[in-house]
């Protein structure tokens, strides 16, 4: 019941949902984003294989919307538990040393995605002090690209940090299953609940 959960939990909670419905939003963009970029290539291939044009920026085009797409969908994977996870051994740990180790391997990745952060905030704020351009046709601002970029590496950083204050609350409070639930690798319940939760929206859609 929400009445028995102390108050920091569930503002913590509330915090982790929110950011977790916008880091969705991200990976939604992120994916139309991918489409956007395959028919950019398929354009570009056609115009030079049958009509003798071609937009020469597309090398350049693609690597940003690519890396500004992989950038922003981070924080939804996460959120997600959809990163490569190596459990052959944690789950078979007891249930406290398992939401122990959850916590210590999110604090690493947080402190990972800061200093990725870091980084990428760094490049951007370099491109705007020279003012620097790309070396395409279309003479690109490269702080556009990397803004776009480096706010996904934000993204991420701050999807890790709420989770890991979500996650440490619930060890305070002792409730190691709601961490093992939070950040351990997802189940195949997990897996078979989520492709019947898209079966279920692609018949909505149908029927729209």
């Amino acid at each position: 019941m929400s009445g028995s959960t102390p108050a920091p939990l569930r503002a913590a909670r509330g915090l982790t949902h929110a950011v977790s419905r916008a880091a969705a939003l991200m990976a939604y963009l992120a994916g139309w984003n991918y489409i956007a970029c395959a028919a950019l290539i398929t354009f570009d291939v056609v115009g030079r294989s049958f009509f003798g044009v071609s937009s020469t920026a597309t090398v350049e085009v693609s690597s940003y919307m690519l890396a500004c797409g992989i950038a922003w969908s981070l924080a939804h994977t996460l959120a997600r538990r959809a990163h490569i996870r190596v459990d052959v051994l944690v789950n078979r740990l007891p249930l406290r040393l398992r939401a122990w180790l959850h916590l210590f391997s999110l604090a690493l990745l947080a402190g990972f995605a800061s200093f990725v952060a870091w980084a990428g905030w760094q490049v951007l704020e370099e491109s705007m002090l020279f003012d620097a351009h790309d070396n395409s046709a279309l003479r690109i601002p490269l702080d556009i690209p990397q803004g776009l970029w480096a706010f996904g590496l934000l993204a991420f950083l701050v999807m890790a940090f709420v989770l890991l204050l979500e996650s440490a609350l619930a060890m305070a409070f002792g409730r190691a299953g709601e961490v093992d639930r939070l950040l351990g690798a997802r189940s195949i319940e997990d897996e078979t609940q989520e492709a019947l939760e898209a079966v279920a929206m692609a018949r909505e859609e149908a029927r729209a």
